[in-house]
């Protein structure tokens, strides 16, 4: 019978990478969602049967328990960006990752992936960066040989990052960021999802840190996406002491409305991560000591951010049109 993988949040932009990969090494892959009915899009990634998304609470010990029974491996994909409520950073990020590890050691699965974030540190200044610690170090106490993969912003067609500023550079002529300085190595998601296939396969162990070959400052990096939505838009840098007040309201807001208003604009939380650069740390073992070839952004971007150009599929038409008027 072929080898089992469990994937907890494999129907999020990374672990459906993860999945589709482990699905093509003849693995039979349980994909364990809050949401399976709205997961079922992983199916097609195999044969029959062979993707199945499955109900999981990463917050109960039972529901963790019952995915994993009978997995090879495990692999841990769930994060948030929301601070409060019943799945905040320290449910999901600490103590979710920590039971996952806890519960595998004690199921005896063999190998281990766990997804977390460059920048990770019980003492950072984010609550983000601290949580993510914390359940690297759950991680490691329960799983000594745990795979940790630590990627800077992840980059593909899916994800919250190109497409969120490419979306609303399509209003107005400014384009506000925060951090403009700050620097960051965008990720291909494959590639992050290649580093957890040796993690699963048991090819590789330890902790990875992941980026790109291009290191970019925020504000470069916008102008690039720009550049390739053919938009002309200000890249407007908002001062941290700004941004950090229109955080405050916004965090405010949704607070006082019980959350029924999110803040997923901008918390101050996030100021406070983006005043950190976000890029492979010096001596860290990276995607080449895994044997992958980082994969550039300039090469991937334009296959995905072509719906946000002012006239969507039909821009290179219209670019050859005007070509044959010039001749």
């Amino acid at each position: 019978m072929s080898k089992l993988v469990t994937i907890y949040g494999g129907s999020g932009f990374v672990g459906r990478y993860i999945a589709r990969r482990m699905a093509k090494e003849g693995w039979r892959v349980r994909v364990a969602v809050r949401r399976p009915n709205e997961a079922l899009f992983v199916k097609p990634y195999g044969f029959v049967g062979q993707v199945e998304p499955v109900f999981c609470n990463i917050r109960d010990d039972a529901s963790v328990r019952a995915v994993m029974q009978g997995a090879d491996a495990v692999v841990n994909c769930v994060g948030t960006f929301d601070r409060g409520g019943k799945n905040n950073f320290t449910a999901v990020q600490a103590e979710g990752a920590g039971r996952i590890a806890r519960i595998a050691a004690e199921e005896g699965v063999a190998n281990l992936v766990h997804i977390s974030a460059i920048g990770a540190d019980v003492n950072g200044a984010s609550l983000y960066a601290q949580s993510k610690g914390a359940g690297e170090a759950a991680v490691l106490a329960a799983f000594p040989t745990a795979m940790i993969l630590r990627p800077s912003v992840i980059f593909g067609n899916e994800d919250g990052f190109f497409n969120r500023f490419a979306g609303m550079a399509r209003f107005g002529a400014v384009l506000p960021v925060v951090g403009g300085a700050t620097k960051f190595q965008p990720v291909y998601v494959d590639d992050v999802a290649q580093a957890a296939v040796k993690g699963i396969t048991g090819q590789a162990t330890g902790i990875y840190e992941l980026g790109g070959p291009e290191v970019e400052s925020f504000k470069g990096l916008m102008k690039k996406m720009l550049t390739v939505i053919q938009r002309r838009r200000l890249v407007l840098n908002v001062p941290f002491f700004a941004a950090n007040a229109i955080g405050n309201v916004l965090d405010f807001v949704a607070f006082a409305t019980g959350g029924l208003i999110r803040n997923s604009l901008l918390t101050r939380d996030q100021v406070l991560s983006l005043r950190s650069d976000n890029v492979v740390s010096a001596g860290a073992k990276t995607l080449a000591d895994l044997g992958i070839e980082a994969t550039s952004y300039d090469s991937v971007i334009p296959e995905y951010l072509w719906r946000y150009r002012p006239s969507g599929q039909y821009a290179a038409i219209k670019d050859s049109a005007k070509n044959l008027k010039k001749a």
